[in-house]
């Protein structure tokens, strides 16, 4: 992605971050709406659509199950702002590593569970989760962005496509195929949940667990290699 105003960049900004993660945030909503009663983990403007639907028809439990992973995403992003606040500035990429081996963690119970596990425990970790990535990685280079969802993302680069085709600003230009990018991204990761969750069904999140333990390693090293003296 091109930069925004700013040069400095905490590597967690980098796209070999925000690409891994915008998969998974793809494939996350695949694989709870496939495999665990037909909820997202990440959009909860469709789980709000579901239950207005099922209230409009009077199927009041079925309503409230879709309030399981709405009030999960909005308890992860009150959590991870409370304890980010506390964060100073130069801490956040280890801030962001943690998130990363917590995220691991997380799906790594949540895939060894069998398919007997209730669905809304599941749901509960998973959405949570993804409230924790999202308000943990909020830009890239520079630039906002959403890993877990596509809403935010198609406006913005919207926005700057409209700056490109009638202002004829380039910088523009490259940004809104950078959030094509993304999305693209996303989609890609929503798809291929539908042939890994068909071939390793509640099994096929652990599939992420080394891709973060991956992310967080190379995050930390790129941390220590910038803090490092230049010599000479």
């Amino acid at each position: 992605m091109p930069c925004a105003a700013q040069t400095n960049f905490n590597p967690g900004e980098s796209l070999w971050v925000c690409l891994p993660l915008t998969l998974m945030g793809g494939f996350l909503d695949t694989y709870t709406y496939i495999t665990r009663g037909g909820v997202f983990a990440n959009a909860q403007t469709g789980n709000m659509v579901l239950l207005a639907i099922r209230a409009a028809g009077g199927e009041w439990a079925a309503a409230a199950y879709y309030l399981v992973p709405i009030f999960a995403f909005a308890l992860g992003v009150v959590v991870t702002e409370g304890l980010r606040a506390r964060v100073p500035r130069e801490a956040e990429v280890r801030w962001q590593s943690a998130v990363l081996l917590l995220e691991a963690a997380i799906l790594g119970v949540a895939g060894l569970l069998p398919p007997e596990a209730p669905n809304p425990v599941v749901n509960v970790a998973v959405s949570f989760l993804c409230a924790m990535q999202v308000n943990s990685f909020r830009t890239v280079r520079g630039l906002p962005y959403a890993s877990t969802m596509c809403t935010g993302n198609l406006r913005s680069g919207s926005q700057h496509l409209w700056r490109f085709l009638f202002r004829g600003d380039r910088e523009a230009g490259a940004r809104a195929g950078s959030y094509l990018l993304v999305i693209f991204t996303f989609c890609l990761g929503a798809g291929l949940g539908v042939p890994l969750t068909g071939l390793l069904g509640v099994r096929s999140v652990l599939l992420w667990v080394p891709a973060l333990l991956w992310l967080r390693w190379r995050l930390g090293r790129k941390r220590r290699i910038d803090k490092e003296p230049a010599m000479g």
